[in-house]
């Protein structure tokens, strides 16, 4: 009777991992190796790592090693680790920002001895291990070269972003929704040529959550000649992109800036270069109304 309660639970086991693999398509699954130490690290890393229906985790804590099964379209390994890395734990591939190391609980702390320092509140990609000191002149110039190139590149990903942005303010500043339409489309276009692989985590993770809604506002401005839909759109889109610039910081100060009087007298926001107000709710007929509320440099 047990050998054969044993078939049915082995036949079913079998059958339903079947019938998963038959309806995840795509599924890619590799190891990695994540330090940690105890059972408190196993949850955080695989709660930082697993996406419902795009990607699992499943870390030993004895071995380090880790199981990634996830669907190649949606996302993909490095994804998955700077995710983990965000949390506190380094991997081959990153390293985790110092700060949030340190705030681990004691038991999770592990040796990180063979560890190059990061940059604080950003995950840092591991490089060769050819160190520069060990590199021939001609070799370390060009991995500084590659370096400042990776730099320059993440930096970028949002400046087309913010341009448009502000070109679209411009135009609601004069009251011209033809100017704000077509910059609305340079809006859609900016944001579809950002790699999103190549932007830092912590920007990564605020632009996935706005990204659906910042399209849905450029397209309302740009589908629209109305001077006041167009401005009910600019409230939410204001909101955030100002999420986003808090993170991906430009190279010159930039002005969150408030109108008391806008949105039935409920007020709204939105994002300037100039400290000086110049108001994309009201444009002339109140050009000066309202504040500066955050200057974020």
């Amino acid at each position: 009777m047990k050998k054969s309660l044993n078939i049915v639970i082995t036949t079913t086991l079998l059958f339903s991992f079947t019938l998963c693999n038959a309806q995840t398509k795509n599924v890619k699954t590799e190891i990695a190796k994540i330090h940690g130490n105890c059972g408190m690290c196993e949850r955080s890393i695989e709660e930082a790592g697993n996406v419902k229906k795009e990607a699992t985790v499943d870390w030993n804590k004895d071995t380090k090693i880790a199981t990634l099964s996830y669907d190649s379209l949606k996302t993909s390994s490095e994804e998955i680790l700077k995710r983990i890395a965000l949390v506190g734990y380094d991997s081959d591939h990153f390293f985790a920002p110092d700060d949030t190391y340190s705030k681990l609980p004691k038991c999770c702390q592990y040796d990180r001895a063979e560890r190059v320092r990061s940059t604080p509140d950003k995950v840092t990609k591991k490089t060769p291990a050819m160190t520069h000191s060990a590199a021939t002149p001609e070799v370390e110039k060009a991995i500084n070269s590659d370096e400042t190139i990776a730099v320059a590149e993440e930096k970028n990903q949002l400046t087309q972003v913010f341009n448009a942005y502000f070109s679209i303010k411009d135009g609601l500043v004069k009251s011209n929704a033809s100017s704000a339409s077509v910059n609305a489309k340079s809006l859609l276009e900016a944001i579809d040529n950002v790699e999103m692989e190549k932007l830092p985590m912590d920007v990564h993770s605020a632009w996935m959550k706005v990204i659906a809604s910042l399209k849905k506002d450029a397209e309302g401005i740009e589908n629209s000649k109305n001077i006041a839909a167009q401005r009910n759109h600019f409230m939410k889109l204001s909101e955030n992109m100002h999420s986003l610039v808090l993170l991906e910081k430009m190279d010159k100060p930039v002005y969150f800036q408030h109108c008391p009087m806008a949105n039935d007298g409920k007020g709204a926001n939105w994002l300037s270069k100039e400290n000086a107000i110049k108001n994309p709710y009201y444009g002339a007929k109140m050009l000066s109304c309202g504040s500066t509320v955050e200057t974020i440099k």
